[in-house]
């Protein structure tokens, strides 16, 4: 709305609007196909979509002749760069940067043993298996492997006493954040003092707000929530809250941002319809990095495989409150760093190289 409130964009001598149209998938990898042969049939050149189960599936017709169409994923999950996908566009982290943060963190505290209690399912099962191998290699020790349903269960009382007996120093948990509250609070009512590392999917300002406190999320470590950044513009939450009348989430502000860059990217390419030469054009548009006095969070560039640079936000809890997040570079080395941190207008929040 707001691109072509200010006129649309130019391209080729000529002024172009975009035109959003919405199908919901259901989670269901067939309908999401079906949902994709609907926007083809309109023309779309991008369909955005935030579940992997169903992204991986339009990636398999995304590139037949003469109807593609990017696909501008939202998934941490990287095995979808691993798909070789010439028409894919990633617009968040990918989570083995914060397995590898999140694991960091629990070590420094002294602590080795670990319970997960994850959600089902094959981006669960990812994060699960993900972290068991960084885990162990650093030298700590997995002492329960418990997933729970998070999407139909509100009890988790079973798999949490059978991690807690194994006595670890910290679970992994996390799936929806609402139910990912209620393990956090079940937890600690069967006398859990530890620490909690929460996967990505769950958002502590979200679970924050569910659980009316963050006291009992005293020692826990996940994604910064997108108020915890502070960028200079701050005027994306503000029109958010009062346009939908909800918590701004980094689902909505990193997707935003994706529609700026592929807007970008379509006039760095002189095209509205060669969707191979928009795709192509992200580099070049994203020379420029996208800051934090315009967006409500900052992209960098493209890695080859389609994963936008965006830093990692990662959030503590510490004495039952907030910390100051801390911002990750993932990618480069580095002389990369030092751009990314001389460019940054996220001055309130420590930039930190990780070195892989």
């Amino acid at each position: 709305n707001e691109i072509n409130a200010a006129g649309g964009i130019s391209v080729g001598g000529k002024k172009y609007t975009f035109k959003l149209l919405k199908l919901d998938d259901r989670v269901d990898p067939t309908q999401a196909v079906n949902n994709a042969r609907r926007f083809q049939s309109e023309k779309a050149i991008a369909v955005f979509n935030g579940v992997f189960n169903t992204t991986a599936p339009m990636m398999k017709i995304n590139e037949e002749k003469g109807r593609e169409f990017i696909m501008m994923a939202y998934t941490s999950t990287p095995k979808i760069e691993t798909l070789g996908n010439k028409l894919m566009v990633d617009t968040t982290v990918t989570f083995t940067t914060y397995v590898q943060v999140f694991a960091e963190w629990a070590f420094k505290k002294g602590w080795k043993k670990c319970a997960m209690v994850v959600t089902l399912g094959a981006y669960g099962d990812e994060w699960r298996q993900g972290f068991r191998e960084y885990w162990e290699k650093r030298g700590g020790v997995i002492t329960a492997d418990k997933p729970a349903n998070y999407y139909t269960e509100t009890d988790f009382s079973s798999p949490l006493a059978a991690a807690i007996a194994t006595k670890p120093d910290v679970m992994l948990i996390g799936g929806p954040s609402a139910t990912t509250a209620l393990v956090i609070e079940q937890a600690r009512s069967m006398g859990f003092k530890g620490g909690f590392i929460m996967i990505d999917q769950a958002k502590q300002d979200y679970i924050a707000v569910v659980l009316k406190s963050t006291k009992v999320m005293d020692n826990l470590i996940g994604t910064g929530g997108v108020v915890s950044v502070i960028m200079p513009g701050g005027i994306f939450e503000k029109r958010y809250k009062e346009k939908y009348k909800r918590m701004v989430t980094w689902e909505c502000a990193l997707n935003y941002t994706g529609v700026y860059a592929l807007a970008k990217a379509i006039v760095t390419a002189g095209t509205v319809t060669d969707v191979y030469k928009i795709r192509a054009a992200f580099a070049k548009a994203l020379e420029t990095p996208m800051l934090g006095d315009k967006y409500p969070n900052e992209v960098f560039g493209i890695e080859p495989a389609g994963r936008l640079q965006i830093m990692a936000s990662v959030g503590t809890i510490t004495n039952g409150k907030f910390d100051k997040s801390e911002l990750y570079v993932w990618w480069g080395g580095q002389k990369e760093y030092e751009r990314v941190k001389k460019l940054s207008t996220a001055t309130n929040n420590p930039i930190i190289f990780l070195k892989r």
